[in-house]
């Protein structure tokens, strides 16, 4: 079904991603390492162009070299900077630089893929991204996994026990979070505040009208610790979970960056 926001679903032609980083020296460069290779396959698979913008909000350690570096060595890749000190800020800041110069008609030909510091995506997360704009979709919200290396297999399962991965699943990850520029225009973007951001996202596009598809694919990888930088957000609920000879369920969370606004647990 075609959203109420385009009265006919136009190919893509652009993919634009974007990645906030704060002090995350530790994760970048893997997280980059598996952009590059989504990016390289949506152009030569689906005959896109594709660009990635790296945001450095308030970094006191050494990310901003090795953004610096990757942008150094693919012309695709640019870095921007600030002081926000707010995901959500920082997330709005590199739609607008991804974004700038495109002409109003060509926004529902381009899309904004986003992803975190700490995330590895998939060799066909923008594929998948594709196809589904292609096929009506205005956002698409994708799952994610911790990584089992960090989190263990005591928490790991119990993470996997809870967690719906499938077609209408529950959850909002701005880790795995796709949206059509226009869409995100027309539903203000992300607001400047320090945690949430991607959950507001979605419940203004869909209050706009859009069509969003929540789906098992794409899925990503992320970082499992469990000290996070956002209050209520993905680690503290990995933290709730149950530790190696450890009792009881996992806490229920209220909206966070990893459930919908309807209250689901992940």
């Amino acid at each position: 079904m075609n959203s109420p926001l385009n009265s006919r679903v136009e190919p893509l032609e652009r993919i634009v991603v974007v990645v906030p980083v704060h002090d995350e020296e530790r994760l970048l460069g893997s997280a980059l390492a598996h952009i590059r290779p989504a990016m390289d396959r949506a152009e030569n698979h689906k005959r896109l162009r594709t660009r990635l913008i790296v945001v450095l909000d308030a970094c006191t350690d050494g990310s901003a070299s090795i953004a610096a570096s990757a942008a150094a060595a693919d012309t695709r890749i640019s870095v921007v900077t600030t002081d926000a000190r707010c995901v959500g800020a920082a997330r709005a800041l590199g739609v607008a630089a991804a974004t700038a110069g495109c002409p109003g008609p060509s926004l529902p030909r381009w899309w904004v893929a986003n992803t975190d510091a700490d995330t590895r995506v998939p060799p066909d997360w923008l594929e998948l991204f594709a196809e589904a704009a292609d096929a009506g979709a205005d956002a698409l919200v994708g799952t994610v996994e911790p990584d089992i290396a960090e989190l263990g297999p005591a928490r790991f399962a119990a993470w996997r026990s809870a967690y719906v991965r499938a077609e209408c699943h529950p959850h909002i990850h701005g880790a795995n979070l796709g949206v059509r520029a226009s869409a995100y225009r027309d539903a203000g973007g992300f607001q400047p505040v320090p945690g949430n951001e991607d959950v507001g996202l979605v419940r203004a596009l869909r209050a706009c009208g859009a069509t969003v598809r929540s789906s098992g694919e794409p899925q990503v990888v992320t970082s499992a610790r469990l000290r996070g930088r956002t209050a209520h957000g993905f680690a503290g609920y990995l933290s709730s979970l149950p530790a190696p000879g450890g009792i009881g369920d996992a806490i229920a969370c209220e909206e966070t960056q990893f459930v919908d606004t309807v209250g689901h647990r992940p």
